[in-house]
């Protein structure tokens, strides 16, 4: 399949999801509340004014609101500064920005998006409040990353109306937005998010109420694959690599490192979870690029990626302790481990019904977490390289590793065995 083919693909996969809104008329939206302004809330607050509409900017601490709107400052002032936006529309899109620290200032707007802390005890009691101040009628969005929507929505006494909008950060520059329907989301509630997210320039795809989505729920069944890998002896640079060659801008354990590697401490916090190598990074202090160290080392604040003997040390440790052998995973098995379990979860994902289709899955990994788009995304890969031969791969690799998660998914051993592709039709 040509890299042409692919992205012909991918349009059509978008234009498909778009249409998940349904046919119930949206409401009109003119006026946004975010909740909380840090590196996403301010990404929202630019992308809604960006897009002429009206934002009142809350968070409760007022050092943290100056923080956020100095940043917004700085980003229209050097978007101008290189040509992107005149100044008159730097201007403007600030002026359409208010600020405060009352949640009661949020009351009459025709929208709220939260992007508090990924706590649910917070969420739950912040969507309360916003029961009690917000207009009847209001859409109540959450950006949580992985949280039960469903949850959220118990705090309040209009649960029809909360729906998951989760962004992907800048979120004035990423175009994915997972729309995530809770048990009692009405249609109409949808199809005001869809409108939202349409008017915004975003990419919306509904998904199901289950940990993590759609995206973040294989992205961690990837993470588990590449912390494996280095236990068995794999560097992070020769994973990186790997991944690099195939199409992606970077490698897993370059993303942990800008991304912080206590960001993902804390969500595995929130679900009980561990992660026995980037748990004992984040025990020395090593977050990732913020602190100089992390999967790689970084010198003089420069952000260039550079091997960490210490690193080979940590992970040795681990896999004695655990009684992991180290060996020599070659390049092609390392690009099956990192790719496959994204195929097998999707798979899964689609079985209990999390996702309408698989082009919508590939549409999530080709806008939000920068699948290659002449690959298509992992479900059109699959049918490129023959669901068949992704099982036999699975079970190959799943035998030798025993890593009960390598096993390929039913629906993807029934499909394979019936000649059908997740993109359509079946094998000639």
């Amino acid at each position: 399949m040509s890299g042409e083919a692919a992205r012909a693909y991918l349009a059509a996969a978008e234009a498909a999801a778009r249409r998940s809104a349904g046919d119930a008329p949206p409401a009109p939206v003119g006026h946004v509340a975010v909740i909380g302004a840090g590196t996403m809330g301010g990404g929202l607050a630019m992308a809604l004014a960006n897009a002429g509409l009206r934002v009142t900017l809350v968070d409760s601490a007022r050092a943290g609101l100056e923080r956020g709107l100095g940043t917004i400052r700085r980003t229209y002032e050097g978007q101008a500064s290189r040509g992107r936006i005149t100044v008159e529309e730097a201007g403007e899109r600030s002026a359409l920005i208010r600020s405060t620290t009352a949640l009661e200032d949020a009351a009459e707007a025709d929208a709220v998006i939260e992007a508090v802390f990924e706590n649910l005890a917070l969420k739950r009691d912040l969507f309360a409040a916003l029961d009690r101040v917000m207009r009847a009628g209001a859409l109540l969005a959450t950006n949580t990353s992985g949280l039960d929507i469903d949850a959220i929505a118990a705090a309040t006494a209009r649960p029809e109306d909360v729906i998951g909008m989760h962004f992907f950060s800048p979120a004035h520059i990423m175009r994915l937005v997972e729309v995530v329907r809770g048990r009692e989301t009405s249609a109409g509630t949808i199809a005001t998010t869809f409108a939202l997210a349409g008017r915004l320039g975003k990419v919306p795809v509904l998904v199901g109420n289950a940990p993590g989505f759609v995206g973040n729920r294989m992205m961690r069944r990837r993470g588990e694959q590449a912390e494996r890998l280095l236990l068995e002896g794999a560097s992070p640079e020769r994973v990186d690599a790997v991944m690099r060659r195939f199409g992606f801008a970077m490698g897993p354990f370059a993303v942990l490192d800008m991304a912080g590697l206590d960001v993902g401490l804390r969500a595995r916090r929130e679900r009980g979870a561990t992660a026995v190598v980037d748990d004992a990074l984040n025990a020395l202090g090593r977050l990732g690029q913020k602190t100089g160290a992390g999967y790689y080392r970084y010198e003089d604040g420069d952000r260039t990626p550079l091997p960490d003997l210490a690193v080979l040390e940590i992970v040795r440790d681990a896999a004695a302790r655990l009684g992991i052998p180290q060996r020599d995973p070659d390049d092609e098995e390392i690009l099956d481990r990192l790719l496959l379990p994204l195929v097998n979860e999707g798979a899964r994902i689609l079985d209990e019904g999390m996702a309408e289709r698989a082009g919508d899955i590939d549409v999530v990994w080709a806008n939000g977490y920068g699948f290659p788009l002449d690959r298509g995304g992992p479900m059109y890969h699959a049918d490129a390289i023959g669901l068949p031969e992704v099982v036999r791969r699975l079970q190959g690799h799943a035998a030798r590793t025993g890593h009960v998660a390598l096993r390929p998914a039913p629906l993807l051993a029934r499909m394979a065995a019936e000649g059908r592709r997740f993109t359509g039709g079946h094998d000639e």
